[in-house]
């Protein structure tokens, strides 16, 4: 019993020494995540804030470029409405020319001439 268990100790030994190889790995492990793991974290929520800041100023430049865009809609039909409104005073002056002369050019040739009385 005494050379069973010395055999198993000594085929035991080879993975005694691998399992604290690998627990001092894990150690470094733990340790370098220790160290590295929150100034990325706060890395990462910094970098989560400017995309934020960022975000919220796209916003408001995307409004106020939405906002210019309606006051020049806006603008351009008053335009149109006012150039529909000369267009349609320009056609009733040039008619009351056209009717003026047409009166005028009428009474001009039925004025009787001085001669006949």
């Amino acid at each position: 019993m005494a050379v069973s268990l010395t055999a198993v100790l000594i085929a035991a030994i080879p993975v005694l020494q691998e399992i604290a190889r690998a627990a001092r790995s894990a150690d470094k492990l733990f340790n370098t995540l220790h160290k590295e793991f929150p100034p990325t974290l706060h890395s990462i929520r910094l970098t989560g804030l400017e995309i934020t800041e960022l975000t919220d100023e796209i916003d408001s430049g995307v409004k106020s470029a939405s906002d210019v865009v309606k006051q020049v809609d806006n603008r351009l039909n008053q335009t149109q409405t006012q150039i529909k409104n000369v267009q349609t005073q320009s056609r009733r002056l040039l008619r009351g020319f056209q009717v003026g002369w047409k009166t005028w050019s009428r009474s001009s040739s039925r004025t009787p001439e001085k001669d006949q009385f």
